[in-house]
This record gives structure tokens, C-alpha cells and sequence, in this order.
């Protein structure tokens, strides 16, 4: 009966932390005026389809959109489409004649997608590819004429490792990749773990830690979306 009691006690705990995080979130979406109609609609669009909500919260695609600003990005790939929502928002960022790349293996989320992209008249600016990444890719690379700025990986998370290393063939010096969803709820310190996305996240950690041609680090985040966090790395010039 204690054993039952104290569990319900954390789950109590758990929400609350939880409610308080998802209220954090809302102020600073406020505050900062990080939605608009156009992004909402995107939302609402994906929620009708009932695609699965985890999309990157606000604040989490205004932070893309300032790293795509503050490096310039004219070319950007992003792995892992689901509506569109973080697709929006760094495709936002591209200057005239800028182009973004995003990967989606679904078709019904691609459609989702492509709406919401053209909701927010950016359908000039974005390319959505159909398929399994990793058969994609390839084709990608075969026909590439110059390299990308900015690659974001959010998509399924035991191949994270495998979009990692065709990203770097997708770079020059100063290109910077960012991994979503890296920290599973705490989950990627345990080793022996069964869970196929918490062992994607140790694979794509180890992949960066022994990769010299990267500098990297990663934070760990809490809000709306729960406990997680980024990996993000930056590829390095010959020196």
C-alpha cells in the first residue's frame, strides 16, 4: 500500500513539474509573440490529420530559424518533415533564392506538409522529397551542385547515426547540424536499455564523439514537449 502510495506521489510530482514546464513554454510564446496564424493553422492542420504531436514546441522552431539567420543559411536539408510546422520556420529564415530540402517517409504526412507549406507561402522556398531517408539521400548526394548550410535531423531515431554521417558528405567548414530528441527522458545514460530510440540516441553520441571533423555538444531541454534535449555539432575547416 506504501509502495502504491509513493508511486502515485511521484506521478503527482511528475505532472505538476510537467504543467509547470508546458506553462514556462506558453509565457515565453507569449512574451515573445513566437506564434503567429499562419503556424497555428500548421498545428491545427496536423492535429485534424491526427498526426503524432511532436512537433518542436515554439520556442524550439524560433531557435532554428536564429541559428539559420545568424550563419547565413542559404541551403538547408532537413530529415524528417512530419506537418511541416519546423519547416516553416527555418524555411522563414532563407533569403531570396534560398532553398530548403526536407525528407518525410509518409506520404499522408508529406501532404499534411505540403498544405501547410503553401499555407504559409513558402512553397517557393521548400522541397519535399517522399521516401525512406536513407534511400533518398543517395540521391540527393548524386545530384548536389554545392553543399548545405544547415542540416537538421529529427526524424526515426535509431538511424540518427547513419543521418549523421551523410550529413558530414553534405557539408562544408562551418556547417551546423542539429539532432532533436537526444536525451529520451533521461533515458540515453542507460546502457542497457532495450529501447531501440534511446540506443539510437547512444549510437549517434558515440558516432559525434569519434568523429574529428566535428566539434560538438548537446544541451538537455525541459518544457512542453517534456525532458530531452539537442545535439548539435559544427564541421570544422583543414585546421
Amino acid at each position: 500500500m506504501l509502495e502504491k502510495l509513493g508511486t502515485q506521489d511521484q506521478k503527482t510530482q511528475d505532472q505538476a513539474m510537467q504543467n509547470k514546464w508546458t506553462a514556462v513554454d506558453r509565457y515565453f510564446t507569449e512574451q515573445l509573440s513566437l506564434s503567429d496564424a499562419v503556424l497555428d493553422a500548421a498545428l491545427a492542420a496536423n492535429k485534424a490529420a491526427e498526426l503524432p504531436s511532436i512537433d518542436v514546441a515554439p520556442n524550439q522552431g524560433k531557435l532554428l530559424q536564429l541559428f539559420a539567420r545568424m550563419i547565413g543559411a542559404r541551403r538547408i536539408l532537413e530529415i524528417g518533415t512530419l506537418g511541416g510546422y519546423s519547416t516553416i520556420w527555418m524555411a522563414r529564415a532563407l533569403p531570396t533564392g534560398g532553398r530548403l530540402i526536407t525528407l518525410e517517409f509518409s506520404p499522408k504526412h508529406a501532404e499534411i506538409a505540403r498544405a501547410n507549406i503553401e499555407r504559409a507561402g513558402l512553397t517557393e522556398f521548400v522541397e519535399i522529397r517522399v521516401g525512406a531517408a536513407l534511400e533518398t539521400l543517395p540521391k540527393i548526394q548524386a545530384e548536389m551542385k554545392e553543399p548545405f548550410d544547415l542540416i537538421f535531423i529529427d526524424a526515426d531515431k535509431p538511424n540518427n547515426s547513419e543521418y549523421l554521417r551523410w550529413a558530414i558528405k553534405f557539408s562544408r567548414p562551418g556547417t551546423l547540424i542539429i539532432v532533436d530528441n537526444v536525451v529520451r527522458d533521461g533515458g540515453v545514460i542507460d546502457a542497457e536499455s532495450t529501447d531501440k530510440d534511446v540506443q539510437g540516441a547512444r549510437l549517434l553520441f558515440e558516432s559525434l564523439g569519434a568523429e574529428p571533423r566535428l566539434s560538438a555538444t548537446a544541451l538537455q531541454t525541459v518544457g512542453s514537449k517534456g525532458y530531452d534535449g539537442f545535439a548539435m555539432a559544427i564541421v570544422k575547416g583543414e585546421r
